[in-house]
This record gives structure tokens, sequence and C-alpha cells, in this order.
């Protein structure tokens, strides 16, 4: 067993673990990164990026289904799912490449295997891949061991039958009808991009609506798209087993209901990978659903250890484990940090309609004692989305409200519709900087874009506007 000696040494190669280690390099620091399965993590290999790749294939399905509208004739419309899964796959390996190149190139030590923090709170003991057993030490060490889908008791996964993110992924082909279990961010975009390719789609949801952390008004949009295209969604309901036989697999639920598909696609979260840390010899504090403790700079409750991304109780999207890494490598430098106001990461969902949003919904502004104004603009009279052919959606602005009743600090944006998840930038920063309604309404949108629609929206808060 070889040692060597490191400035950090971060467990985890998914985005917070790698965004630490290419940041912490570029600031001069030693970094040696551990990574027992892939570079790049889920968001790379099984998570944001093959999911969004196969969500395009359907974007350019609805695309070319509805050319005729454009006076474009388009030859019958077929899928070849092989193609498609061959595309996914050469867009990952070609960023997981270029992630290892960089890493490389910043001198980061790559070890491959399952890294094991010792007692002494400064040693990683490496094994379990082609780096062999190693033990390395430092005196700043990040976990990043990122997440693994859930499952319900009683659903056993396979590669076909009942299957996770990880499985769907990567399918052989698409199923003729599906049940998703589960309407969050992740459920609805498979059901959104199985449903634009052919499958019959059922959702369930044990929350009261889907998208439960969404505004109402943003929920309402996607609700009515999904129902047009014949997803059938059951809220409130509880799952209560399944039965699975050649034909497929009948889904209990509710009072007495079931519903029968090809295939149950698993969508109830992600539970954190701290078990494989080994964390039950240091005085590294758990939490009782796995998560590792943390302060406002993601410390743990060891000094000289943190831990950031998937692992700990936070948003699990990868910009804020980017967030995260950033933050702890410029607190092991000694320097002024700003902690992640959590409470107004920018979220984008990638369903049809898209979805996106930074800040207070209408209701949770309520709920924590704002009196708020709202502004709510729709596509339908939008220029850009008239020309594209995508009218669906809203912009939704909350702001507090003042002593005339116009709109003061913006407290949060909500979107729904074309392109949104390219057009929250200004919104997120908006809410971010605490910018008042007056001082966003004064900035110019170019036209003809969608962008248009939030600058309508605000200046609409002032008492006065163009078109809406």
């Amino acid at each position: 067993m070889s040692s060597d000696d490191f400035d950090v040494i971060v467990i985890g190669g998914g985005p917070g673990g790698y965004a630490a280690a290419l940041y912490g390099a570029s600031a001069g620091l030693d970094i040696a990164l551990v990574e027992k399965n892939k570079l790049g993590g889920t968001c790379l290999n099984v998570g944001c990026i093959p999911a969004k790749e196969l969500l395009e294939t359907a974007a350019v399905s609805r695309t070319v289904a509805h050319a005729g509208e454009f006076g474009v004739k388009a030859e019958a419309l077929g899928l070849d799912w092989s193609r498609t899964q061959t595309r996914k796959q050469a867009i990952v390996d070609q960023l997981v490449g270029g992630l290892t190149g960089l890493l490389k190139n910043r001198k980061v030590t790559l070890f491959d295997g399952t890294g094991v923090l010792s007692g002494d709170h400064r040693t990683v003991a490496i094994a379990g891949g082609q780096s062999g057993e190693v033990e390395i030490s430092a005196d700043h060490i990040i976990l990043a061991a990122g997440s693994v889908p859930r499952s319900l008791d009683g659903f056993p996964i396979d590669d076909r039958r009942i299957v996770t993110s990880d499985e769907l992924l990567s399918i052989p082909e698409l199923p003729a009808s599906a049940v998703v279990i589960g309407g969050g961010a992740i459920g609805c975009e498979f059901a959104s991009m199985m449903s634009d390719l052919g499958t019959e789609v059922t959702i369930l949801e044990y929350a009261p609506k889907i998208l439960p952390g969404c505004d109402l008004d943003v929920t309402r949009v996607v609700e009515r798209s999904f129902n047009k295209r014949g997803i059938q969604i059951k809220t409130g309901v509880a799952v209560k087993s399944q039965t699975t036989s050649a034909d497929g697999v009948t889904v209990s639920f509710g009072e007495g209901e079931t519903v029968t598909a090809e295939t149950v696609v698993m969508s109830v979260g992600r539970r954190p990978a701290s078990e494989t840390l080994g964390l039950d010899a240091t005085d590294v504090k758990v939490d009782d659903r796995g998560f590792i403790e943390i302060d406002a700079n993601c410390r743990t409750s060891v000094p000289g250890v943190w831990a950031i991304g998937d692992v700990v109780n936070t948003a699990q999207l990868a910009h804020v484990g980017f967030a995260e890494g950033i933050l702890v490598i410029t607190d092991i430098l000694g320097e002024p940090t700003i902690p992640v106001d959590y409470g107004k990461v920018p979220w984008c969902i990638y369903c049809y309609p898209e979805v996106a949003f930074a800040g207070h919904s209408e209701e949770s502004a309520k709920a924590n004692g704002f009196d708020v104004v709202v502004s709510k603009h729709r596509f339908t009279g939008n220029g850009r989305a008239m020309i594209v052919g995508e009218t669906e959606g809203l912009v939704k602005i909350i702001a507090e409200k003042q002593p005339d009743g116009t709109g003061g600090r913006i407290l949060g944006v909500h979107m729904v519709g074309p392109w949104v998840t390219e057009q929250l930038g200004q919104g997120y920063l908006a809410v971010n900087w605490e910018a008042t309604v007056g001082e966003v309404a004064h900035f110019i949108q170019p036209h003809p874009t969608m962008s248009e629609l939030f600058g309508e929206s605000v200046l609409a808060l002032t008492g006065r506007s163009l078109h809406g």
C-alpha cells in the first residue's frame, strides 16, 4: 500500500467533487480526486446530460410532427431508438473525456476506487479500482460521494419491468406503456419524454399536485399540457404494491385502484451514498436519513472535513454542487466566503413545456409573511413564441407590495413555456440581487424575443404597462 500527501483530497468525481478539484487546482492547490465509478457522477453519466439528450430527441420529434404547420413537407414520422441511444452515449463520452483531460491538465491526481475516510480524519484508503490499494492523506478532505436512486419496498429493480433513472436512460427500447411513480421534476421529465415518443404514460404522485415545489399557476400549465397529450395524472394517491407478469406490471394504488403497464419507472427521489465513505469509524455526524450534517460553509462536525453535493441535505442540483465546491475551496484558502442561499437557487425542469424558477412562489411568499403583488403574462401574445409555434405558458413575477399597490423587491420569478430554462438568468439575478421592480423595469428587452415577456411582467408591476 503506497502513501501520498496532498493539500486536498476529494472523494467523489461528480459535479460537486470535480468542481472543487478544478477550482482548487486553479488556485494552486495540490488536489487528489477519488472516484469509484465514472468521472462526472450521476449528472454526466445517468442524470442531467443523458436525460436532456433524450428530451431533445422528443423535442425534435414534436417539431417534425408539426412541420406541416410551417409549410414544410416531412416524411412519415419514425423513431430509431438505437440511433438515439448511440447519440446520447457519444455526447456523454465526449463530456466525460473532456472532463478527464481538463482535470489532468490542471494536475489533479486521479484515483480509481472507493475512498474510505479513516478515524484520523486526514487519511483516505482507496481500494476496489484500477488504482489498487492506496492510502493518501491531506489536511483538508471534501466528501462528495453523491447519491443513488430510491425505490419503494416491494418494487425490485431490474433492467426492463421496474426501472429507475439509471436503467431507463439506457433501456434497449421504449415501452408501449409506462407507469411513472413520482410526479416531481425527474418523473415529469421522463413522462414527457416517453409520451412524446409514443409511450402511453400514467403518473402516480403522493402529493396533492405534480411538481410539488412549483408555483401553482406553473403546475396548472404543465398539467393542462400533459392532459392534452394523453398523459394520465393521479395525484394524492399512495402506491401500495405491484404484481409482475410476463406481460407487464400491475400497480395497486389509492383506494383499490390499479394500473397495468409494460414498465414501471421509479422517480421517488435519490438517497445519499454516504455509506460508502466509512463514516461509522469517524466523528463525522450523519443524520438518520444518511445525509452528512454541515454548517453554512459546508463544514462537517470534524475540523478539516467538508461535505458537498447530494451527500448533504441541500438541493440535489449539479449547479448547486458546483457552487458548494467553490465555497469549500474558498474556505480552505482562508478567503471570505459567501454561503449558498438555497432558497434562491435556480431550478430548471426540462419537461414539455419547460419550467424554470428562482425564489419564492406566490404560496411560499405568503406563507413566510410577505404582502405580495403578482404579475402574470402569457406567451400567447409574444411574437417570438408565435413564430416558433409554442405559445403555451406564462411568466409570473412575485414582488413585495408597496403602500401604493405597486411592486417593490422582487421575491420570485416563475416561468413555464418555450425555452424558459434559457431565459431564467435575468430573473435569477433580480431575485438574488434583491432588485426592485422599478430597477429591473428600466432595462431594455430585445425584440422579438421570448425574454420580452419577463420585461413586460416586471413593467406591469410599476403600475403602468405596454401590451399587457
